[in-house]
């Protein structure tokens, strides 16, 4: 039997509808005919960072992945195909790794209790954790460490994502392409601008960097 909640889910919908046909009788009609969004957002599950409403964008303007703790890892088929498909099909000119301060799968991992599966997935953060733990540990500010991790965390998959072969395929091509790293602040709604732009090979560490 479907509940109150969920019938005016149904509700909220034909109200949505109409709102926008009232602003625009050709939206659908035009949204139906083309997907051609700007960028690909790579964002945290938490239902508090909804990608779109954010930014202010409309539909079709982002293709969105989201995953708990906004983790790129490499062996994700789900992430790559996303990828893949935003930026050699959709040719999406940015890509977004957002995070968000108040990440409970980033505060997880700063932890040692047992939760459920998701321990193996945020066991990625607790490498990020590894990776800069004097600086983590010489924060004495539990709170101040925590949104520090959330920044580094962030970073770190920003790394990610421009050392997989989709994105330096890309820029071997001579695409338009640009990673950005932010954080968005429950408290305030604003967003922090981690000033991590990448938007060459030539910026990816020799390591990692492909040849084609």
């Amino acid at each position: 039997m479907k509940n109150e909640f969920y019938n005016k889910l149904i509700e909220n919908n034909k109200e949505w509808v109409k709102s926008r046909l009232a602003e625009d009788d050709q939206f659908f009609s035009r949204l139906e005919k083309q997907q051609a969004p700007p960028l690909l957002w790579i964002g945290c599950s938490d239902s508090r960072v909804p990608a779109n409403q954010i930014i202010g964008a409309d539909p079709g303007e982002v293709f969105v992945h989201r995953n708990i703790a906004n983790v790129v890892v490499h062996s994700d088929m789900n992430l790559l195909s996303v990828m893949d498909y935003s930026v050699n099909v959709l040719k999406v000119k940015h890509i977004i790794v957002c995070g968000h301060y108040g990440c409970g799968g980033v505060k997880a991992a700063m932890g040692t209790q047992n939760i459920g599966i998701i321990d193996n997935w945020i066991r990625h953060i607790r490498d990020v954790y590894r990776f800069h733990k004097r600086e983590l540990d010489a924060i004495e500010n539990d709170n101040v460490r925590f949104d520090r991790l959330v920044e580094l965390n962030v970073k770190e998959q920003v790394g990610n994502v421009v050392k997989t072969s989709i994105v330096q395929k890309a820029w071997e091509n001579g695409q338009e392409l640009h990673v950005h790293g932010w954080v968005y602040g429950l408290k305030d709604g604003l967003i922090k601008d981690l000033d991590l732009t990448i938007s060459d090979n030539n910026e990816v560490d020799e390591v990692f960097r492909l040849e084609f």
